[in-house]
Formats: structure tokens, C-alpha cells, sequence
């Protein structure tokens, strides 16, 4: 694992030297990440290597639903309301909402086809470090349809650089 992150590290100083090669990305994708389904957003930096290879070091959360045991929303005769379940007292309605984020970091080496495809592999880094392969094709200028596989970690979604 000190191995890679220091690859990594110093492939990202190595481009660190080209920033005009660089651009900022944008990744939006469904997930199954850390033993839950959500949505994960990112935002990462494409340093450029050499010609068609790119290193990108990049940051984000998952965003999912967890179960609440404790509070739950109740229909109160038409309208609903939160409600603690052990005292069945009126809550804050903040606390009747799941939803969960999970930072993690991650950082990508690919190597691009010119309007063919992008192929690479990448470690992502949360409650451990996962390594996957990734893929993507363009559909558009500066968009890709993006997917990332590894053990126990999927995904798919866009991915927008500018």
C-alpha cells in the first residue's frame, strides 16, 4: 500500500511540473462502495504524463441511506412528523433523514485511445484501500461515460473535465 501511494505521489509531483497539461474533472456515479449502495461525487485533477497517460488524484463522498432504527416519520393526519422511537416524542425532522455521506480518496493511472476509450486502474481509499480497474467512453466532448470495478466496489456514472 506505501508503495502505491508513493507511486502516486510521485507521479502527481511529476505532473505537477506540466500544470498546463492539467485539468479539473468531475465524477457523478451510482456505487456499491464499503458495504452500502449509493451515489458517490468527486472532484479529482488530471495531470498529464506523457501523451494519452494520466495520473488523476481525486476526492469525494458516498451518499447513501442508512437505516435509522431510532427516529422515523409518522403520519400525523395528512402531514408527517418525525418521531423518536424511544419516548415517541416529536423530533427535529434533520434527524428522520438517512442519508449518510462517506468521504474517500482515490487516484487513477489511465491511458487514453483518442475517441476510442480510456483504460486504466486506480486505488480508492475509504474504510480500505480497494484496487479496480476502470473504463471509459466518450459520449460527448469533455464527457464520459465512466465505470469502476474492484472487490466489493462498483461504479458507474459520468465523469466531465474541464
Amino acid at each position: 500500500m506505501n508503495r502505491l501511494l508513493g507511486i502516486a505521489l510521485a507521479a502527481a509531483a511529476f505532473g505537477c511540473a506540466a500544470p498546463a497539461s492539467a485539468q479539473v474533472v468531475l465524477e457523478a456515479n451510482g456505487a456499491r462502495a464499503d458495504g452500502r449502495w449509493g451515489g458517490e461525487l468527486g472532484v479529482g485533477y488530471d495531470f498529464s504524463i506523457l501523451p494519452g497517460l494520466r495520473v488523476t488524484p481525486a476526492v469525494g463522498a458516498l451518499i447513501y441511506a442508512e437505516d435509522n432504527g431510532r427516529y422515523y416519520f409518522y403520519d400525523n393526519g395528512g402531514s408527517e412528523a418525525c418521531r423518536d422511537s424511544t419516548n415517541g416524542r416529536y423530533a427535529d425532522k434533520e434527524l428522520c433523514s438517512n442519508t449518510r455521506l462517506r468521504a474517500y480518496g482515490r487516484v487513477e493511472a489511465t491511458y487514453s485511445v483518442p475517441l476510442v476509450a480510456t483504460f486504466g486502474v486506480g486505488a480508492r481509499i475509504s474504510d480500505e484501500v480497494v484496487p479496480y480497474g476502470t473504463v471509459a467512453f466518450p459520449i460527448a466532448p469533455k464527457i464520459n461515460l465512466k465505470g469502476n470495478v474492484g472487490d466489493g466496489y462498483y461504479a458507474a456514472g459520468l465523469r466531465l473535465s474541464f
